[in-house]
């Protein structure tokens, strides 16, 4: 995508992906995932129009498989999420260890939590979540403070009673 100079090369582009058929299609998805999961701050203006050229190469991709339907929407949604989490996040608070929580407080289910994430991980994380969000759902990107870990195998800790 970042080869293509003009509209004519990028649906060119896009009738050879399509004629190629399924699995040349999701090779590209996967690496547009794999892109869209590792752009930093700079590229955000870059990851914003590779997406468009996507879009006009592809533009409809659940032609192929129903599962790529919404593709699109999906990846805009994350694009847009990462600009914002760059935007909010001043890049003097980046480092150190991150988490992304998913929640449901009005059911049982699990909370899930994405534990031990690099800022850049974590952002694309929670852009990738924060897409498919139900009404009643939240999700929160947080910087850990402070960390302490123990595992069963600890010596000094509570031991499981052995006949259990």
């Amino acid at each position: 995508m970042r080869e293509l100079r003009s509209a004519g090369e990028t649906e060119a582009f896009g009738e050879a992906l399509r004629e190629a058929g399924f699995t040349p299609l999701r090779r590209f998805l996967d690496a547009f995932r794999h892109y869209l999961r590792t752009y930093g701050e700079a590229e955000c203006a870059q990851a914003s129009e590779l997406l468009k050229r996507a879009k006009q190469a592809v533009p409809e991709p659940g032609r192929m498989s129903p599962s790529w339907t919404y593709v699109w929407r999906e990846y805009d949604g994350i694009v847009r999420t990462k600009a914002q989490v760059f935007r909010d996040v001043p890049a003097a608070d980046r480092d150190g260890e991150w988490q992304v929580l998913l929640d449901n407080p009005h059911s049982n289910q699990n909370i899930a939590v994405y534990p031990g994430l690099d800022f850049l991980e974590a952002a694309y994380m929670f852009a990738y979540f924060r897409t498919e969000l139900a009404n009643n759902e939240y999700i929160r990107l947080q910087k850990i403070a402070t960390v302490m870990t123990f595992t069963g195998a600890d010596s000094d800790g509570l031991q499981p009673i052995a006949s259990l």
